[in-house]
């Protein structure tokens, strides 16, 4: 292994070696814990601690890092203090996740690292996203972001790459190659000859280094910062390395044959980096013994301190009140005047447009948005007033634009992505569910992000561009889910989930664009997230619906006078307003809930069981759900007027007024 030290000076270099030492320590401190059963589970970066100590050292410190669960060395060389560390590991109170999650699952603003997922790849976006912040406010930074060469199969990493080079962001994806994606080798992994390969595809430089050589790590990295900070970029490296124990201690080793184990020792790190500096006369030999004391002492210290800490203390309110970024809906509110009558699409675009008048720092993303103003015309015209640095086209990949929106929420941006049609979501699920909706509970972040999500059906797309799938969200806490049925509420629950730091899914009915109209403030006139609007007021039965289902409840309740029948439109889905529901119930004492989407397992399962729960003695008749029928949508209009709830609402209304 050779050396350079360049124009680095013996305090520089006796510093990199205290650097790449400490996590090197650590671990074997971490082994003997595990073997004592004081901890429960390691991920092992022996052998590898030149990557992420070398390319920490080479950023600076108000630049991201992104590194994965076997990046030590990112954690400790960017100074956080080890008893914080054995906090989060031991899930104590003073850990980042407050016991919420495990190792390296978190992320910090204080030291600019943003903690991987258990689904290896979604951090490669939101690295671009972080990226695009930086150039948007001419800042020279540059984003580094860890995967290892399995997760390079993954969809993510193709996605993130090539939106990082289509818009020229200053990001450096550095793929530690160490060999093995827990058992698999790396000729089972992939089938070009080197990893770093693929850059040219992307039209990206690609360089391959020793990654266990920390001098080469660091000044690659502080080579290409340099250059990238003032003419951005993305460029791939692969380092490569070797895993020196399990995937993680459990796991084992029996599937590495020992020649390959004999051959990388010959390559440790730290071993050769210290005959290195002794070599040369940077250290004495005296003094390695003293640095190794010096350090050992500190860790047992900082580790003992932790287990005197206090168990965490479960408590549900704690608990439930952590899934959201605290926000506080304006108290007052502008009088909604004046007003013009605007079409339910036109709402939406209004609404966008002063969304962006207003917060300078927010970025509409999505694909064929800009020029061509989005497939239903939303955004025509937006590129003239606001550019296409803030109107995004983007490429067709919905998980890495969910993750670069996420990205730009953690460096000091808003973020709208649209999603051509809801349906198209599915690509961008893991984003969603995984990483926006939990993050402010593991680690108190908000994610300021509005996913548009043009649903539904009614207009004979057929099965994949009419599916109602708010249901898909509704279950998972940390995220809020809106779908207006007016143009008014359409315009006001997108200001008010622009406003608000949480993640917002927001439903657009496809078929409400252009057949309704209603009058719409001018104003900058918010209409709070969780609110249910009684649409009309009935004696008979209620109606609790949402989306196009309102209006199918008032078309029959107007086709049948006769009928004294409540509607209460939710808006909000999650959360949903419980007291306006229950109110209508103890009021009428019968009702239906109806909705768009497929019967089983639909949202209004959920509201049908709650008034179960909670109001079975209001009830002068059994809860009645109205639901699409259990197939997939077809595209014949006869068809999918059979399938469509609104073919058998008046027939359950009928079973629910004879009860």
């Amino acid at each position: 292994m050779i050396f350079d030290r360049k124009t680095l000076n013996n305090e520089n270099l006796t510093l990199f070696y205290k650097k790449l030492l400490m996590p090197r320590l650590v671990e074997e401190k971490m082994l003997i814990l595990l073997r004592q059963g004081r901890i429960g589970k390691w991920f092992s970066g022996i052998g590898q601690e030149a990557i992420a100590v070398g390319s920490t050292l080479a950023m600076q410190n108000d630049e991201y890092i992104l590194p994965m669960h076997r990046n030590l060395g990112v954690f400790t060389s960017r100074d956080i203090p080890l008893s914080r560390l054995m906090a989060q590991w031991q899930g104590k109170p003073s850990g980042f996740t407050k016991g919420r999650d495990r190792s390296f699952h978190f992320g910090t603003q204080e030291y600019k690292i943003i903690g991987m997922i258990s689904h290896l790849g979604p951090q490669l976006a939101l690295a671009d996203g972080i990226a695009l912040a930086d150039v948007l406010a001419e800042r020279k930074r540059s984003t580094l972001v860890f995967t290892g060469e399995g997760a390079t199969s993954e969809g993510d990493f193709h996605e993130a790459l090539n939106i990082a080079a289509v818009w020229k962001l200053p990001v450096i994806f550095l793929i530690e190659n160490n060999g093995y994606g827990l058992s698999t080798p790396i000729n089972e992994q992939y089938g070009c000859h080197s990893l770093v390969d693929k850059a040219v595809g992307y039209g990206m430089e690609g360089r391959r280094i020793d990654g266990n050589n920390i001098l080469e790590v660091y000044h690659t990295i502080n080579e290409i910062n340099q250059s990238i900070r003032e003419n951005p970029r993305p460029v791939l490296i692969e380092c490569m390395t070797f895993r020196m124990r399990g995937h993680e201690e459990a796991s084992g080793t029996k599937y590495v044959p020992q020649n390959l184990f004999e051959w990388w020792a010959g390559k440790d790190p730290v071993v050769n980096f210290e005959r290195y500096l002794l070599g040369e006369g940077v250290l004495k030999p005296e003094e390695v013994p003293m640095i190794r004391k010096e350090m050992t002492a500190l860790i047992e210290a900082e580790i003992e301190k932790v287990y005197t800490e206090a168990d965490i203390i479960p408590d549900v309110e704690t608990e439930i009140r952590d899934m959201y970024y605290p926000y506080r809906f304006p108290a007052a509110q502008p009088a909604a005047t004046p007003v013009t009558s605007k079409r339910y699409i036109d709402a939406i675009s209004d609404g966008l447009r002063q969304g962006m008048r207003k917060h300078h720092n927010l970025v509409i993303m999505g694909q064929d948005i800009a020029e061509y103003g989005g497939a239903f015309k939303i955004t025509q015209g937006f590129t003239d007033e606001f550019g296409k640095a803030r109107v995004r086209n983007t490429p067709i990949c919905e998980s890495a634009v969910v993750g670069a929106g996420m990205g730009l929420a953690l460096n000091g941006y808003k973020a709208i992505v649209e999603m051509q049609f809801a349906d198209f979501v599915t690509c961008g699920f893991n984003q969603i569910i995984n990483n926006l909706a939990k993050t402010h509970y593991r680690w108190a972040q908000a994610v300021d992000v509005v996913i548009r999500m043009p649903a539904g059906a009614g207009t004979g797309a057929g099965p994949f561009h009419s599916q109602s799938n708010e249901a898909w969200f509704t279950k998972t806490p940390g995220l809020k889910v809106v779908y207006p049925a007016f143009p008014a509420d359409a315009k006001g629950l997108l200001l008010a989930a622009i406003d608000d730091p949480n993640p917002v899914i927001y439903f657009e009915h496809k078929y409400l664009y252009r057949s309704i109209s209603g009058e719409v403030p001018d104003n900058d006139c918010l209409i709070e997230i969780g609110k249910a609007n009684t649409v009309k007021q009935g004696q008979q039965a209620s109606i609790i619906t949402f989306g196009l289902g309102v209006h199918w409840a008032l078309e029959c309740a107007e086709k049948h006078p006769e009928l004294s029948i409540e509607i209460i439109d939710l808006r909000s889905l999650l959360p949903w307003d419980q007291q306006a529901v229950e109110a209508s119930v103890k009021k009428t004492g019968r009702v239906l809930v109806l909705h768009e989407d497929t019967l089983t397992s639909g949202f209004g399962a959920e509201i049908a069981a709650h008034i179960a729960e909670h109001c079975f003695k209001y009830l002068d008749a059994p809860v009645m759900r109205c639901g699409s029928l259990d197939t997939a949508i077809p595209m014949n209009k006869a068809l999918e007027d059979q399938f469509l709830a609104k073919a058998r609402l008046k027939e359950t209304m009928d079973r629910l007024l004879a009860y």
